[in-house]
């Protein structure tokens, strides 16, 4: 019976390692499981991963050519108009609460807003950008529109 006080691994959980070069009896003495001489038989450092045996490797083979800004692109994420009706009406929207509600998620440079769904509580909601049609739906209920950083 287990309780608390006897608990133990299942049988072959728990497996000793594996000491080499210990004896021919063990069946890994001599070179260990090593093989006889060569670069994977000696010790120190391993060979790097990209290593093709001192053939000139594929990453310097093959040219190099362009530059790509990707590295440096803002990424901006964004909300539905209709996703804001989770507020109460006349609460300021923002990051801060985006972030709070979940409504936003990740690391981002910006939030625009977007007019999918339909809004139909008065907000003012301050946010990076706006569609056309986020801003006209945002004003249509008496609400406002702020762009906080333009873009």
């Amino acid at each position: 019976m287990k309780e608390l006080s006897n608990l133990k691994a299942p049988k072959g959980a728990n497996r000793q390692r594996t000491r080499v070069g210990r004896g021919p009896g063990s069946g890994l003495g001599k070179t260990a499981g090593r093989g006889h001489k060569g670069q994977n038989a000696r010790s120190g450092k391993p060979i790097k991963a990209a290593f093709e045996g001192g053939q000139m490797p594929l990453s310097r083979r093959l040219p190099k050519r362009g530059f790509s800004n990707q590295p440096f692109a803002k990424i901006t994420t964004w909300v539905n108009v209709g996703q804001l009706n989770c507020f109460d009406a006349g609460t300021v929207v923002d990051k801060a609460q985006l972030l709070k509600a979940g409504l936003v998620k990740g690391v981002f440079d910006g939030i625009k807003c977007l007019g999918n769904g339909e809004l139909s509580k008065s907000l003012i909601v301050r946010v990076d950008a706006f569609s056309e049609s986020a801003k006209a739906k945002i004003e249509a209920v008496n609400g406002k529109a702020e762009v906080i950083r333009g873009e």
